[in-house]
C-alpha cells in the first residue's frame, strides 16, 4: 500500500467551487453565470478524478467513469449541444447512456457485496414515480419508464459498491426524481426546486467519482498484495 502515492483531493475542492457557483447562480436567477458554469461541472470533475487517481492502475474503472461523465456532460445542456434535436429526448438518451456505463462499472467491475435487501426500495420508487406522473407523461410514458428503470438500476448497482458510490447513486436518483416533477408537473413543485436538482446532482456525481477513485485504488492494492503472496 505504501507504494501508492498519496491521494490528491484538491481537484474535488475545485469541482465543489464550480458546483457552488452554478447552484448560487441558479438560486438568484443569474442565467449568464448559470449556463456556462453548468457546462464546466463535468470537465471539473474529470480533472478532479485525473488528479486524485494519479498513480493508479488506469483501466476499466476509470474508462467507464470517464465515459459516464462524458455522456453526462452532453446531457447537462442537450438543448445547446444538440440544437437540431428535441431537448428532452436527447437529454434522456445521453443520461441513459451515462447510467448504462455506471451500471456496468458498479455491477461488473467495482462490486464488493451482493445486492442488499434494502435496495428493493428502488424498485418501489420506480412504481410509485410512474403511478404519480402517469397522467402528465403522455407520449413520453414509455421513454420515461425505460429511463426510470435504468436510473433505478444505477442506484441499485451502486448499493453493491463502496459506501461513497452507494450514496452517490442515491443522490443521483433523488436529483432525477425532483427533475421529473419539475419537468412534468411544474405547478406542483416550489420555485426553489431547480437548485435542489443541481445540489443533489452535483453531490451524486461527485460522490460516485470519489468512490470510484477509492475503490479502484483499493482494488489495485489487493491485486498487488495477491501478486506478492503468490
Amino acid at each position: 500500500m505504501s507504494s501508492l502515492p498519496r491521494v490528491r483531493w484538491w481537484g474535488f475542492a475545485l469541482y465543489t467551487v464550480v458546483a457552488l457557483v452554478h447552484i448560487a447562480a441558479l438560486a438568484v436567477g443569474a442565467d449568464a453565470v448559470a449556463a456556462p458554469s453548468k457546462l464546466l461541472l463535468m470537465p471539473a470533475l474529470v480533472l478532479a478524478v485525473f488528479v486524485a487517481g494519479r498513480g493508479s492502475d488506469w483501466g476499466r474503472p476509470y474508462t467507464l467513469l470517464f465515459m459516464a461523465l462524458a455522456f453526462s456532460w452532453l446531457g447537462d445542456d442537450a438543448g445547446t449541444l444538440f440544437p437540431f434535436a428535441p431537448e428532452l429526448p436527447m437529454m434522456l438518451l445521453c443520461f441513459g447512456l451515462a447510467h448504462l456505463c455506471y451500471i456496468w462499472l458498479f455491477w461488473r467491475v467495482l462490486s464488493v457485496r451482493r445486492l442488499p435487501v434494502w435496495s428493493a426500495v428502488y424498485g418501489l420508487w420506480w412504481i410509485v414515480l410512474l403511478a404519480v406522473l402517469w397522467p402528465a407523461l403522455g407520449a413520453l410514458l414509455i421513454p420515461v419508464a425505460i429511463y426510470g428503470l435504468v436510473l433505478g438500476g444505477t442506484a441499485a448497482a451502486a448499493s453493491r459498491c463502496h459506501p461513497l458510490i452507494a450514496w452517490g447513486g442515491a443522490f443521483f436518483l433523488a436529483s432525477d426524481t425532483v427533475l421529473a416533477f419539475l419537468l412534468f408537473v411544474p405547478d406542483a413543485v416550489p420555485s426553489w426546486t431547480d437548485p435542489v436538482v443541481m445540489v443533489t446532482y452535483c453531490l451524486g456525481q461527485g460522490l460516485i467519482a470519489a468512490g470510484v477513485v477509492i475503490a479502484a485504488r483499493l482494488a489495485s492494492v489487493t491485486t498487488r498484495s495477491e501478486a506478492v503472496q503468490g
